[in-house]
């Protein structure tokens, strides 16, 4: 979804309807200006896949995933 969106400082990710989302692999891989994501109303239930989700995010700091869903989780290679 932001792959390699390397100029992406920061995201407001509050809004994010993610209910139904089964895939996540890759979706912040490289943002690499990405300071802090706030994922408060992130929903990760369905999620089977966070593979490279965090992936050379160089500049990430502070990231916060306590309220993660991981039950159904497959793949987190390399998260």
């Amino acid at each position: 979804m932001f792959y390699e969106c390397s100029s992406l400082k920061e995201l407001n990710l509050s809004n994010f309807n993610t209910n139904n989302v089964t895939n996540m692999r890759y979706m912040f891989y490289e943002c690499s200006s990405l300071k802090k994501l706030n994922f408060s109303n992130f929903n990760t239930q369905n999620v089977t896949n966070m593979a490279y989700m965090f992936s050379r995010c160089l500049s990430l700091k502070e990231l916060s995933i306590s309220n993660f869903n991981t039950n159904n989780v497959t793949d987190m290679e390399f998260m």
